[in-house]
């Protein structure tokens, strides 16, 4: 006989407001970008809000005929790294089932074991048991092995991988993706008079998908890029790369024509070892001003005096802040920097819930043009299955990054806000995976053990 987990989720006292590297990166990451939020600076302003309003046109409530079926596949299994990241996203998904309160929603948690394999065959079983939207996988490999059998069974996918290539056909990224990051940042320097560029970009996937998307943002910016490295992640590999780049630098200043910025998309991996290299190949921040992309969005990121004033694009702060105390409360620890994704992706399909079977998630409603507003800005899909955001420019402080280009306003997504406040009923969960730690939201019913 299956048993019940009974849920101690507490409720915020106010209502909240609405407001990455390749995943393997993010995943290695885990553990250090889990232990604290990131902070900023942003006065007195109000928190940016959107209204629960639904549009005119969009469905009216079904007849009740049935839960809802909202599939997840994460690879949960195991003690390491990546199974700390996937239950932390499983923890913000039920979060934001409970926080919207349809009674009506029944979440699928289904592990994947991380594998293209176990991928396909929890999508099969998604299907088999009714879901009409699968959110995730989390890795790329994974997403395109789920995909064929969600499409087979008419279900769209709201992924969680950053690789672009996955996208489409039925496929939605909620990652933060590359390209907006590397516009948004190139267009912003550009702004401020930065127009000649170097770039120091790490020799991994990630940096693969950069390096062209930077290239082209310099390029159509009307900028020049004066000089370009790679660099291993391995130990020393940063060395003669660094050298070069800085003697790049030195030379074009002493040609008159000095380097503007140096663009530097590493995440904690490897951006506290490249700071230092920097400063002391005799690197002048005050000269060069340092650009990164939201990767550098990882705690205490100004510890390192050399980043003190550089910029990095970001979703507005405050959402992160709240969902982030917000979840410590609920579950004893703070979560890893992507589990908002999972938040948000879970939003968006409850409030699209509404209307017949078969029409609540078709890609006329998934790619609105209005968006949905969540933890991390309103976020848009586009119909070939990539996502935009409005992103903030943070400039990195000791004690906190400063919001100093604001996000761009919008009217606000039709289907959800993260302002909402959560109401009082709980919501029920299935889970294949018993529960560890701290308690999660909903009552889950727990499959007798094999």
């Amino acid at each position: 006989m299956a048993a019940t987990f009974r849920p101690r989720l507490t409720r915020p006292t106010t209502p909240h407001t609405g407001t990455r590297r390749g995943l393997a990166g993010i995943v290695l990451a885990a553990a250090a970008l889990a232990l604290s939020a990131c902070s900023a600076n942003i006065g007195q302003s109000p928190a940016p809000e959107a209204s629960l309003a639904p549009p005119a046109e969009m469905p009216a409530l079904a007849a009740k005929s049935g839960p809802v079926k909202i599939a997840m596949l994460l690879p949960l299994a195991g003690m390491g790294p990546t199974a700390a990241v996937a239950k932390s996203m499983k923890q913000a998904g039920e979060m934001a089932l409970f926080e919207r309160d349809n009674p009506n929603i029944q979440l699928l948690v289904r592990d994947d074991g991380g594998t293209p394999e176990g991928a396909r065959q929890a999508a099969e079983q998604a299907t088999r048991d009714g879901a009409e939207i699968i959110l995730g996988p989390l890795f790329s490999q994974s997403v395109s092995a789920a995909a064929p059998v969600a499409r087979a069974a008419k279900v769209p996918v709201i992924a969680f991988s950053n690789d672009p290539r996955t996208a489409g056909n039925g496929v939605y990224l909620m990652s933060f993706l590359a390209r907006p990051e590397v516009e948004r940042i190139v267009a912003f320097a550009g702004s401020r008079d930065k127009r000649r560029f170097a770039a120091l970009i790490p020799a991994d996937a990630y940096g693969d998908t950069v390096e062209p998307v930077f290239r082209q943002a310099v390029a159509s910016g009307g900028g020049t890029l004066v000089h370009l490295e790679r660099y291993p992640l391995a130990a020393n590999g940063m060395l003669d790369p660094v050298k070069r780049i800085s003697e790049a630098i030195k030379q074009a200043e002493l040609a008159g024509s000095p380097v503007d910025a140096l663009f530097l998309p590493g995440g904690a991996d490897s951006l506290p070892q490249i700071a230092p290299l920097l400063a002391y190949n005799g690197i002048d921040p005050a000269k060069v001003k340092l650009l990164g992309t939201g990767v550098w969005d990882f705690p205490n990121v100004g510890r390192e005096q050399m980043l003190a004033g550089a910029w990095y694009p970001s979703p507005d702060p405050r959402g992160w802040q709240d969902f982030s105390a917000r979840f410590a409360r609920n579950f004893g620890s703070a979560p890893p920097r992507v589990a908002s994704l999972a938040y948000d992706a879970v939003s968006v399909a409850v409030s699209l819930s509404a209307g017949t079977p078969g029409q609540r998630y078709t890609a006329a409603l998934l790619s609105d043009s209005r968006g949905f507003a969540g933890v991390d800005g309103t976020v848009t899909f586009a119909s070939d299955g990539l996502s935009s955001r409005g992103l903030a420019v943070l400039e990195i402080q000791t004690y906190g990054n400063t919001v100093i280009d604001a996000a761009p306003s919008f009217a606000g997504g039709p289907a959800f806000a993260a302002g909402a406040p959560p109401a009082p009923r709980y919501n029920a969960v299935q889970s294949e995976i018993a529960p560890r730690g701290p308690a999660i939201t909903g009552s889950v019913d727990l499959p007798p053990p094999r």
